[in-house]
C-alpha cells in the first residue's frame, strides 16, 4: 500500500514538480490547429507515447531504477533533449523532484532528468519498478490531457475519456520498456519534436514548452 501512496503522491498534479506548466510542444500544435479536438489530441498522445518521450522516459527510468550510478543515465537524458524548452522540461522537472524528495526521505538533492530523478527515487524508496513506470506514464498522459483541456480548451469528461483509452498504452509501453537496453532508445515523434522548437519563438503562450 505505501508504494501506492508514494507514487501517488509524488506524480500527482499537487506535488511541487511544476509539472502544470509544461506541454512539450502541445501549445504551439494547438496554436497552429494542427491538434483541436479529443480524436486529434489522443492519436498525438499514442504517437509520443509508442514512439517519443513516453518510451524513451520508461527506458530511462528503468534503467536508473536499476543503476548503481545515474550519472551517464543521466547526461543521456539531458542529451535526448530535442530543444531548449524540452531540456528544461526534464531538467526543472527532475531538479525539483530530487529537492523535495531529498528533503523528504533524505539523500542526494542534485538534479536529475525526471525519469532518472523518478527511477532512482523509486529504488531508494524500494518501490515497485513495474507500477512507478506505468504510473509515470500514466501522469505524463494526464497532465498533457490537463494542458490541452485549457488550451484547445476541451472538455473535462472528453479529457477523462482520452486518458481512460490510453491507460493500456500506458501499461504496455512501461512493460516493454523494463526490458529494453539504453541501445533501443530512439524517438520518431517528429512533429512534437518539431513543434518543441517552433514553441521557442512562439510570440503568445500558455506553457514553458
Amino acid at each position: 500500500m505505501r508504494d501506492a501512496q508514494l507514487l501517488h503522491q509524488w506524480l500527482s498534479p499537487g506535488f511541487p514538480t511544476g509539472a502544470f506548466a509544461w506541454s512539450h510542444g502541445l501549445d504551439r500544435l494547438i496554436s497552429d490547429d494542427v491538434i483541436y479536438d479529443a480524436a486529434g489530441l489522443q492519436a498525438w498522445l499514442e504517437d509520443v507515447l509508442r514512439h517519443g518521450a513516453g518510451r524513451a522516459d520508461a527506458i530511462l527510468l528503468s534503467h536508473a531504477y536499476h543503476a548503481d550510478d545515474v550519472s551517464e543515465i543521466a547526461e543521456l537524458a539531458a542529451a535526448l533533449a530535442p530543444s531548449r524548452e524540452r531540456y528544461a522540461e526534464t531538467m526543472d522537472q527532475g531538479a525539483s523532484f530530487m529537492r523535495v524528495t531529498g528533503a523528504l526521505f533524505g539523500g542526494r538533492t542534485d538534479p536529475l532528468p525526471y525519469p532518472v530523478a523518478v527511477g532512482y527515487g523509486a529504488a531508494r524508496e524500494g518501490i515497485a519498478l513495474d507500477m512507478t513506470v506505468v504510473l509515470y506514464l500514466q501522469a505524463f498522459v494526464a497532465n498533457l490531457v490537463s494542458a490541452a483541456v485549457r488550451a484547445i480548451p476541451l472538455g473535462q469528461t472528453d479529457g477523462q475519456r482520452i486518458v481512460m483509452a490510453l491507460l493500456p498504452l500506458c501499461e504496455t509501453v512501461a512493460q516493454d520498456a523494463q526490458d529494453a537496453g539504453l541501445d533501443k532508445i530512439g524517438t520518431a515523434s517528429i512533429r512534437a519534436d518539431m513543434a518543441s522548437l517552433q514553441h521557442e519563438t512562439q510570440y503568445s503562450r500558455m506553457f514553458r514548452s
